[in-house]
């Protein structure tokens, strides 16, 4: 058995910041070209209407996703001081 003593907060943090921002692209950037194709996508008290709406959330959620990941990397911290942490059982895989 392995044990996850500790993750480093930063760069944990990061690595999700980045994916929640992948994800949020994928989604809402086509999201806003087919709405702005049919009309839709009007959200006042966003500059430039819609399409900056579309471009300004992914980075936003990754903005969300990087804070997030790094409170949690510091509850599990001080969790894992008192009970342990989470323990993982790992297997080395030969590359034949």
């Amino acid at each position: 058995m392995k044990r996850i003593k500790k993750f480093g907060v930063y760069q944990t943090a990061k690595v999700s910041g980045i994916i929640y921002f992948l994800i949020a692209a994928v989604f809402m950037i086509p999201f806003g070209i087919i709405s702005s194709m049919f009309g839709g996508g009007n959200f006042p008290g966003f500059p430039f209407g819609g399409g900056f709406f579309f471009i300004f959330m992914p980075f936003l959620y990754g903005i969300i996703g990087f804070i997030m990941a790094a409170i949690g990397c510091l509850i599990y911290n001080a969790i894992a001081k008192w009970t342990g942490g989470i323990e993982l059982e790992v297997e080395t895989v030969d590359e034949a």
